[in-house]
């Protein structure tokens, strides 16, 4: 008895159960038309939105708690291996910096040069200084330019200021020179003013010359122009040598103290000019008459 009546109250339950599912599912189907066309539902959607939203915020602030507590508890070890790695780089772009300013003189100094050599006649090439005499009393200089260059003894060395000195020895690829400020130097110049000719000296400091035969009553007087006079044939005629700085006629003396500063910077320069003098057009000779 009690079998029967457990099997005879099972299909009566499934009929209520399908019939429920039925309904839930018409009522779904109807709530999404109606919102999709006619948009009902928002205000509830919102509603459940705002409600929900505090539940959101808790169950979220344990993971940003942990990312905040990861981030602000850095290690002090990867703060001092980021400090060295920014140290370094800041290292590195001074060293490039302090290079591009060499790379900025160097090209000024350059165009210096180039706008010089468009000034002189002569045949010039550039050299560079590959070291300087440590000797405190020879201003000797080796340039990158020898024989091979055509390069020889004597050659006058220049500058965009002014003359430099010139080749004592002529190598395969290299030359030694010496400065006009050396105390064995002589060069021969004229004042640009009035022509008077006279020798000046080295005196063993870069930016003193000295003129030993300057006599007391000759016109020469602060500020004029010294250059070459072209004697001697080492030197073309008319390159700046000097400034005259100092005339002090001592009576009684045949000749008077002057001092001149040269018109290069002697102690600073680093790229300098080769002359190779033009040679004088040779007259023609007249044909001789046949007739």
């Amino acid at each position: 008895m009690v079998t029967s009546r457990a099997d005879n109250s099972n299909p009566a339950r499934i009929p209520a159960l399908g019939a429920r599912l039925v309904v839930f599912l018409v009522l779904s189907i109807i709530l999404m038309v109606l919102d999709q066309r006619q948009n009902h539902l928002d205000t509830v959607r919102k509603a459940i939105g705002a409600a929900v939203y505090p539940l959101q915020v808790i169950v979220d602030a344990p993971f940003r708690m942990w990312e905040w507590m990861g981030e602000a508890t850095t290690s002090r070890h990867d703060l001092r291996l980021e400090l060295s790695r920014l140290e370094a780089e800041k290292l590195l772009t001074n060293a490039r910096l302090q290079r591009m300013t060499a790379l900025e003189a160097e090209n000024a100094r350059l165009r210096a040069l180039l706008e010089a050599r468009a000034q002189v006649r002569d045949e010039v090439r550039v050299a560079e200084i590959m070291s300087v005499d440590a000797n405190p009393y020879r201003h000797n200089i080796v340039l990158d330019i020898g024989q091979r260059e055509g390069a020889y003894d004597g050659q006058a060395i220049v500058d965009n200021a002014g003359v430099i000195g010139q080749v004592i020895e002529a190598g395969f690829a290299t030359s030694q020179a010496m400065l006009i400020s050396d105390p064995s130097h002589s060069l021969p110049v004229e004042v640009n003013r009035n022509g008077l000719r006279t020798i000046a000296n080295g005196t063993g400091e870069f930016g003193r010359l000295n003129l030993p035969f300057v006599t007391n009553n000759a016109d020469i007087r602060p500020g004029d122009l010294l250059v070459t006079s072209g004697l001697g044939g080492a030197f073309p005629a008319g390159y700046p040598v000097a400034v005259v700085e100092n005339v002090v006629r001592i009576p009684q003396e045949p000749f008077a103290d002057v001092t001149a500063r040269p018109a290069a910077s002697l102690d600073q320069v680093r790229e300098v000019m080769l002359i190779w003098q033009a040679q004088a057009d040779a007259p023609e000779e007249p044909e001789p008459d046949n007739e």
